[in-house]
């Protein structure tokens, strides 16, 4: 891939381009905000929360918090990079950070530095918590003042992808450049652990028996993106490890899993995922590929894939996709029954029954690049990162239901909590 991605002509602003049976996770997570679960023990500062949406605007630098259902109303916006001065100053005068920056702006970041990646609350709901790949750190923003409470700098030279325990007490995020998962006090910033991955560690999944799952993508800057040249993309495996140990428990190659299923055309670069609410189904996500494919947890196998259709005006060249992706987020309903999936490079978005694969409507998106699930779990909501806004998508229906303006290049999109005072 080149260091600087083509987009499409119809691009925005001319940018490149038998056992006790476990709580499902989605469960334990929409209870938890619905309950304050995700807050301090007290009563008292629940009561002071609402649950909201927050939006990471990894361009801007910005996160805009929405109503979390419904219409998505804008609530506010808070700057993720208050101490931008700072971190600047501090990467220029280090030749290696300043090479890495660089590389981040030319590479992954499309012409523009990665300021915020991924963001959830804090435990007691007052601050953000977000990983900022350009500047390599975990920071948490006071929603009221603006200000950052504490700041974790990561292994290596840049931050990716979270994950919040179910608990929401913990944060896992990915150093992608030294292979690393680290996990935080999500109210302190305190190391609690860290596991080893493999290349590139990108998405992170707490699971209710107590796992971590990592998935590393490889190299996805590079311009070896034929199919023949796969092989020089890195050592990517899921990688699973102790949510309390942080020990590494199991290693899954989708290499061999892929090519005993018929599809050693595709990559193993796992991207974003989607676990059943039981835990025992994995819907993935691969480089290059339009579509997703199912692992069954206990038989470790591939057992059914979906390929969706291709845009026929997305170009072929596979250099041209950003970072290696041709579709790019998936979010599951609470029931289990309908998956979400983002076709980011072919500018659509659609519903896929779980129980057929039949996918409905296609509902045509700017680079979607993310999916998740509404507060109220009954709407797909996705980050157009072409047209900077967001968009709902109904579940049941498979129609666009509505879409409100955000901040530039919108990415992650979380559920959360924040002051009910704010921002007033």
């Amino acid at each position: 891939m080149s260091l600087l991605p083509a987009r499409r002509p119809d691009a925005r602003h001319a940018r490149p381009r038998s056992r006790r049976r476990r709580p499902p996770l989605i469960g334990l997570v929409l209870a938890g905000l619905a309950a304050g679960s995700l807050t301090t023990a007290a009563a008292a500062d629940t009561a002071a929360l609402r649950p909201v949406m927050f939006v990471g605007n990894n361009w801007d630098g910005t996160a805009d918090v929405l109503q979390p259902s419904g219409t998505f109303a804008k609530i506010g916006r808070v700057n993720i990079v208050p101490d931008k001065d700072e971190r600047l100053a501090e990467i220029y005068l280090n030749p290696i950070k300043l090479g890495y920056f660089l590389g981040i702006r030319n590479g992954p970041g499309e012409g523009h530095d990665q300021l915020v990646d991924d963001l959830y609350s804090s435990p007691d709901g007052t601050a953000i918590v977000a990983s900022r790949p350009s500047f390599a750190d975990v920071v948490s923003i006071d929603i009221a003042t603006g200000r950052v409470k504490w700041r974790f700098p990561v292994s290596g030279y840049r931050a990716d992808h979270m994950a919040l325990s179910p608990d929401g007490r913990r944060v896992a995020v990915s150093a992608s450049t030294s292979n690393t998962v680290h996990v935080l006090d999500a109210a302190t910033g305190v190391q609690l652990g860290s596991f080893p991955t493999g290349d590139k560690p990108h998405e992170n999944v707490f699971t209710a028996d107590g796992k971590i799952w990592n998935s590393a993508i490889g190299e996805v800057i590079t311009a070896l993106d034929g199919p023949g040249w796969d092989w020089t993309k890195g050592d990517r495996k899921i990688t699973v490890a102790d949510a309390t140990t942080y020990q590494v428990v199991k290693v899954i190659d989708m290499r061999p899993r892929l090519d005993a299923f018929g599809r050693s055309d595709l990559s193993d670069a796992v991207r974003p995922v989607a676990f059943t609410p039981d835990e025992s189904k994995l819907y993935f996500q691969v480089s290059f590929f339009n579509g997703l494919l199912e692992y069954d947890v206990a038989s470790d196998a591939i057992t059914r894939q979906v390929e969706l259709p291709k845009n026929p005006n997305t170009n072929e060249d596979r250099t041209t996709w950003v970072n290696d992706s041709r579709h790019h987020g998936l979010a599951m309903n609470p029931a289990g029954t309908k998956l979400c999936v983002a076709g980011t490079m072919d500018d659509y978005v659609t519903v896929v029954n779980r129980s057929t694969l039949a996918h409905g409507p296609l509902v045509t998106a700017s680079k979607p690049y993310w999916a998740t699930i509404s507060g109220d779990g009954q709407s797909c909501v996705i980050s157009e990162s072409g047209t900077d806004q967001i968009t709902a998508i109904s579940f049941a229906t498979g129609q666009k239901q509505v879409s409100v303006p955000v901040g530039d290049h919108p990415q992650r999109i979380r559920l959360g909590r924040a002051p009910t005072s704010w921002p007033n």
